[in-house]
């Protein structure tokens, strides 16, 4: 395999700089798309394809027949940067909190690294890279799917990875089983009929109801979940209220739920459509579950978690373990078409505290984008070679 150079690494550490700079919110990549677009435009044998989608990239290297599929994600998040750094981001309440410029970077470092090894007589497989809009808001691998990204790419295998913050850079955690949890967003609506506060008998008021849901829902974890399971049950927003005298006709509330196990989101769900629907009814309120798609877990299974390992070894990086994260990545989505593994690399600067992801304080290290490069680049050279 080609090595990275020094005039390499700085030409990678400069494109992950000019991202960081301009970061954009899910759906909104355009200036991201652009620069990727040329990037790997500028590579001898590497194409774009033609998929449908105003954000996001999907490009290819003619191998063999064996094809492999790498991944990473491109949008940022809509927070306020607090880190004094050259490359901070310049646009207003907007940033890349989760470290997706240094992904980006990462995966073009790693088209850089198979073109230039085809180029050398190198025999590799068929190397799709997909740069993926929106996940953030964990909608951009269905987008990708729904536009026909498995009628173009015709993988056996895919890999994807997110930077670790507690994770030290040159080290690398490849977990068998589930890493990242399963999740299901939803919206509750409480339709109630409103009135003046004064006259509480001729109305029924949402909001007493909504903050019974919410109490009640709290029982969801604590008891009908197996502690020895995880689950997560968050009410992250409740919009609903007035001028002190006026009851309001509806309440609106966004929540969560996400658990490693799949069987115990089934068992989540079901408890709160429950609640939902009996609060309601005691309250003499109406009330409405607006569920959004369901993401399935990261999963890694025992046989490709060894070759991983091996393949983590070859690149210089060092394996470790790490307990599993209640995050969510809609790369889980693609395991529905194709087998896949998903690796955490560290990211953390030796000597710096952790700051995690999606805090204005996240700092990612420059030093993980050849890691992840290489990784990436190993991972397509070697499983093209694994029966």
């Amino acid at each position: 395999m080609h090595t990275l150079s020094n005039e390499d690494i700085q030409m990678l550490t400069a494109f992950r700089h000019d991202l960081h700079r301009h970061p954009e919110l899910s759906g909104e990549e355009y200036r991201t798309t652009g620069k990727i677009r040329e990037f790997l435009s500028a590579l001898p044998g590497c194409r774009i394809l033609d998929l449908p989608v105003k954000t996001g990239v999907v490009a290819q290297i003619q191998g063999t027949d064996e094809e492999v599929m790498l991944r990473a994600d491109i949008d940022a998040l809509p927070q306020t940067e607090c880190v004094d750094i050259p490359w901070k981001s310049s646009v207003p309440g907007v940033m890349h909190a989760c470290g997706h410029d240094l992904h980006t970077a990462a995966l073009c470092g790693a088209a850089l690294l198979l073109c230039r090894s085809k180029q050398e007589g190198m025999v590799l497989p068929t190397v799709d890279m997909v740069f993926q809009p929106a996940e953030e808001g964990t909608t951009g691998a269905r987008m990708l799917i729904d536009a026909g990204l498995f009628s173009l790419i015709h993988p056996s295998v895919c890999f994807g990875m997110h930077n670790w913050p507690s994770v030290e850079t040159g080290r690398v955690v490849c977990r068998e089983g589930a890493i990242m949890s399963a999740k299901r967003n939803f919206d509750i609506v409480v339709h109630g009929r409103g009135g003046h506060g004064s006259m509480p008998h001729l109305n029924v008021d949402p909001v007493v109801c909504a903050a019974a849901m919410i109490q009640s829902l709290q029982t969801v974890v604590s008891r009908n979940v197996n502690p020895m399971e995880a689950g997560i049950l968050s009410i992250n927003m409740i919009e609903g209220g007035s001028p002190v005298n006026l009851v309001v006709d509806q309440v609106r509330m966004k929540a969560t739920v996400r658990s490693l196990s799949e069987m115990v989101l089934d068992r989540m769900i079901e408890r709160v459509e429950t609640i939902v629907e009996r609060t309601s009814q005691a309250y003499e309120c109406r009330s409405e579950i607006l569920w959004k798609e369901r993401v399935p877990a990261v999963w890694n299974s025992p046989e490709m978690t060894e070759e991983a390992i091996r393949c983590a070894e070859s690149c210089g990086l060092t394996p470790v373990d790490a307990p599993p994260s209640l995050a969510s990545e809609d790369y889980a989505m693609y395991r529905a078409y194709v087998p896949g593994f998903f690796f955490w690399i560290g990211s953390r600067r030796a000597g710096n505290d952790i700051h995690e992801l999606h805090t204005p304080q996240f700092f990612a290290d420059d030093g993980a984008i050849a890691h992840g490069a290489r990784l990436f680049a190993a991972c397509a050279a070697r499983w093209s070679r694994v029966p």
